[in-house]
């Protein structure tokens, strides 16, 4: 159905072109107008589009929760898109740091860090900060107890593992496909599981 659909629209889309191309004007903005003065849009790159049929679930409780994840996602996605970029950008420009400057520079981001971040963070449900480590986790691939490790060091890590062990985080786990399908299905609306 979904390639169905948009084989469609693109087949729709090269023959009105291809029609309107000979007898209207076109708009320096992709647009053109036709003989009768209507202005149609060409849609050029469809690539960002994503057409997916309504969601079907097993019952009214899997949909309530599914829209929750949903909701928690909207949240959190940007606080972990920050975080991601913040990460890789750290482990770039440390590359070439020997252990003392790699601390120094560590030390003084994390103060910047708590300065912007603290409030968005202390205002996350329990739920919405599992989401926000999963989202972190899938997108560098790696679980956080080792992402924690690499820039603290490995007692940090311990630390936050085993505190996080007692609200049922398992931050050495990582992000396991298919340990919650609901979940599974938010992050491909989020685009985060190729």
């Amino acid at each position: 159905m979904k390639t169905t659909l948009i084989f469609l629209f693109g087949f729709l889309l090269v023959s009105l072109s291809a029609q309107t191309a000979a007898t209207d004007d076109f708009d320096v903005n992709g647009q053109y107008i036709t003989e009768e003065g209507d202005t149609l849009l060409l849609a050029a790159d469809l690539r960002g589009v994503s057409i997916t049929s309504k969601r079907k679930f097993a019952n009214a409780r899997e949909e309530w929760l599914y829209k929750k994840y949903y909701r928690y996602c909207n949240v959190v996605y940007p606080i972990a898109q920050d975080a991601i970029d913040i990460f890789e950008e750290t482990r770039y420009v440390t590359a070439t740091y020997n252990k003392r400057q790699r601390r120094k520079h560590i030390k003084r981001l994390q103060k910047e860090l708590k300065e912007n971040f603290e409030d968005r963070l202390k205002n996350l449900t329990k739920l919405q900060g599992k989401i926000l480590v999963k989202m972190i986790e899938k997108e560098l691939d790696t679980p956080m107890h080792y992402l924690i490790k690499d820039l603290r060091g490995g007692m940090t890590a311990t630390y936050w593992t085993t505190f996080a062990s007692f609200y049922g985080y398992k931050l050495k786990q990582g992000y396991v496909e298919g340990e919650d399908p609901l979940l599974d299905m938010v992050m491909r609306d989020f685009e985060l599981l190729r």
